[in-house]
């Protein structure tokens, strides 16, 4: 989706009922990182007691997402790494559908995942929403967001974003064979991660969410507080007039130290929830 033009951002108020909502983003899942899934997979399996009353995903929960058809798509041979490809996104489609049936799931899109379209949050069973959109919740308005299409400073992806976020770039990515759709997502991934090793040494380059766009959708949206992800930053940011910016935390449950977080909103505040690894994970790991 584009930057918004219009002063009415879209909205969603939270029923009566809710108490805490959860936010998550930039997991950036892949079946190449197993113990980042089995982390995710051990929080959305909590027991009651320890769930919020929603979950909002808020963009680039897949690391990569060329078209629905890759859930309903025959398995390659097995053992190849397409099937291993496939499998998992099936396997994550099916962990986030069951969740779904007693948790509402809701989906912003990312960078990363922004052709998952209607049938793959049908199947699974997430609402998507706009970027940005408003949340109505506890006597208050929280701005939600992906947060790229504030990182103006970023000339280059903003001028990728424009064109894949049109239509007709879309119908033409999509109307290719899904093999081809997956190489071409290879090459840009690969691209991407040569951009951030040449950058990891110096984290001042790396574009942030620009402050004077965000009060103007903070103030658009008539909230005093975005929440957003993208930069893997997680961070409170004050940003003058009583407005703030939250970021999310991204998820690498193999870094050193190990990342996955849930930010949680409920009537005393955020809290950030530290997730805690399997006993696989522990054991890769070490520990």
């Amino acid at each position: 989706m584009d930057t918004p033009t219009s002063d009415r951002f879209a909205e969603l108020r939270a029923p009566a009922h809710w108490q805490a909502v959860d936010f998550i983003s930039d997991l950036h899942l892949q079946a190449s990182e197993p113990a980042t899934f089995e982390c995710w997979l051990h929080y959305l399996q909590r027991p009651p007691a320890e769930r919020a009353d929603a979950l909002f995903i808020l963009g680039d929960l897949f690391e990569v997402w060329v078209g629905d058809d890759l859930l309903q798509a025959a398995l390659p041979p097995t053992g190849t790494q397409h099937s291993a490809d496939h499998g998992f996104w099936r396997r994550c489609a099916e962990a986030l559908h069951a969740h779904g049936q007693h948790t509402p799931v809701y989906f912003i899109h990312g960078n990363r995942d922004f052709l998952l379209g209607p049938a793959g949050l049908s199947a699974c069973g997430m609402h998507g929403l706009s970027d940005p959109t408003v949340l109505a919740f506890l006597g208050q308005r929280w701005l939600l967001s992906h947060g790229d299409a504030l990182c103006l400073d970023d000339t280059d992806y903003m001028r990728f974003r424009a064109m894949v976020r049109q239509p007709d770039w879309q119908q033409a990515f999509l109307a290719q064979p899904l093999a081809e759709r997956e190489a071409i997502a290879r090459g840009l991934r690969t691209q991407s991660e040569l951009r951030k090793r040449g950058l990891a040494n110096d984290p001042t380059l790396w574009a942030d969410v620009d402050a004077t766009a965000a009060k103007d959708w903070l103030r658009r949206g008539a909230a005093s507080t975005l929440v957003h992800g993208h930069t893997h930053r997680p961070a409170q940011h004050e940003l003058g007039d009583d407005l703030r910016r939250v970021v999310l935390s991204d998820w690498d449950a193999l870094a050193h130290p190990p990342r996955a977080e849930v930010l949680r909103l409920d009537a005393r505040g955020f809290h950030r929830l530290p997730q805690p690894l399997s006993g696989h994970e522990r054991q890769t790991l070490g520990c």
